[in-house]
């Protein structure tokens, strides 16, 4: 599933990324301009602006109830029924793009040699070429996902 994400709802937009899913997000834009992303990709439409969500009646959309991120995640979900779509750690979360996975011989001169020496996989994203890897902060991350998908 495909989501086009208010200017409001940063912390969703990215957590979508984190969980899979093809999400546009920016930070200022028109609403005419989300509504016609939307519509002409396909994607969700995901709002808490209710003069958005009255002009988004010919494509999908949703309006997010709570104020909470987590709170959004799991209503986008569970309303959405995507629970078993989700692919954690599989897009980029600057520029959305499909991660490719990365040998670790390829990812030699693209980390600094802790990191390479630690990190036993790597990802590389093809547009913008940021590479990932299962740093410190990726057991945190990992309590915060069992958390949304519990």
């Amino acid at each position: 599933m495909r989501f086009a994400v208010d200017c409001m709802l940063g912390k969703l937009a990215k957590w979508l990324k984190i969980l899979g899913f093809d999400t546009v997000f920016f930070s200022r834009i028109e609403d005419e301009e989300l509504i016609s992303i939307s519509r002409e990709e396909g994607r969700v439409l995901l709002t808490r602006d209710t003069g958005i969500m009255s002009r988004a009646k010919d494509f999908r959309s949703l309006f997010i109830d709570s104020e909470d991120w987590h709170e959004q995640v799991r209503q986008v979900l569970d309303e959405l029924g995507i629970r078993d779509e989700v692919k954690p750690y599989s897009r980029c979360i600057d520029c959305n793009t499909a991660l490719k996975e990365l040998s670790r011989p390829g990812a030699k001169n693209l980390v600094t040699p802790f990191v390479y020496e630690h990190a036993d996989a790597f990802s590389l994203c093809p547009d913008c070429g940021r590479v990932f890897w299962r740093g410190t902060h990726f057991k945190d991350m990992e309590i915060k996902l069992n958390r949304l998908l519990k």
